[in-house]
């Protein structure tokens, strides 16, 4: 992977909706080859932002590149080199599923005959079987084939787990760490931390439309943020750098981003057991992310 090769790039990007907010100022940078988390809860600007990447919506202000192209004057050449995952996918409910991936290969003017074949018999999709036959998570899984069968240089894949059992997240993930492992570049949106954490190398978390932190993961867990957790009394709540607090009997825990020398101070004048400070894992790091801004 090269250190200044960016794959996507938004500066101050901003797409509004009539008087209704979508997204405002997003600064975003994905180098080639990583695995991206894009972080959010549902209506954070998660979607609308893939959107204008993908040049289906207009951007109201500001830049959006991928591969260095104009996401939206140059949407044509950007979508050849794109597997694109929607949250939701929706399908003519007579065809087959083998009708639907043969036309996504037609539109992509590439064979993709052993790709496709592998991915179907290791998500374990009949290929013969309607749309109206399938279930929810069966409809998710011809949108991974579709977007995957092609071998793009790009995954930008949004909530792409939801439906799934998690037998079948394991191999989605698997698939996706071998793409990754081979070059491809993974653009993830998701709310649920745990796949982030597992599996990306940097993120973003956006709230509001607005990114309000971004960075290497690890980096955000060796930050100067650490979870407490200790059983007893003491005059935490004196301390204006503590979040999170939960009190459960007397079981105490919170995040603490402050001097650690007053934390402690403070612990030795109470009465207190079973001290424990340690890095957060992410999605205790989003909450404090999210709850300060």
């Amino acid at each position: 992977m090269s250190d200044d090769k960016n794959v996507i790039i938004t500066k101050a990007l901003t797409k509004t909706y009539g008087k209704a907010r979508g997204i405002e100022h997003v600064d975003l940078c994905v180098k080639e080859g990583e695995f991206f988390g894009f972080m959010g809860p549902n209506g954070a600007g998660k979607s609308t932002t893939i959107r204008v990447l993908l040049g289906l919506l207009p951007r109201s202000d500001g830049q959006a590149y991928v591969f260095g192209l104009d996401s939206w004057a140059d949407k044509v050449s950007i979508l050849k080199r794109i597997g694109y995952l929607p949250s939701e996918s929706f399908y003519y409910p007579r065809m087959k599923v083998k009708d639907i991936l043969h036309l996504s290969e037609k539109l992509h003017g590439i064979n993709c005959k052993k790709s496709r074949e592998e991915l179907c018999e290791r998500l374990q999709l009949d290929p013969d079987r309607r749309v109206e036959e399938l279930s929810f998570g069966n409809r998710k899984k011809v949108g991974i084939v579709a977007a995957l069968q092609h071998q793009p240089e790009l995954l930008i894949l949004d909530e792409p787990t939801s439906g799934l059992d998690p037998l079948m997240q394991k191999v989605f993930f698997d698939i996706l760490c071998e793409r990754n492992a081979a070059g491809t570049t993974v653009f993830m949106s998701s709310h649920v931390l745990s796949e982030v954490q597992n599996y990306c190398h940097r993120g973003a978390i956006i709230k509001q439309g607005n990114i309000i932190a971004s960075g290497n993961l690890d980096e955000w867990k060796k930050s100067g943020i650490r979870k407490v957790n200790f059983r007893g009394n003491a005059d935490v709540q004196s301390l204006p750098d503590v979040k999170n607090l939960t009190v459960i009997g007397t079981q105490i825990s919170f995040l603490y981003d402050g001097d650690v020398q007053t934390l402690l101070r403070i612990l030795a004048n109470g009465n207190v057991s079973d001290v424990t400070i340690q890095e957060p894992d992410l999605e205790e790091i989003f909450l404090h992310y999210y709850e300060e801004v």
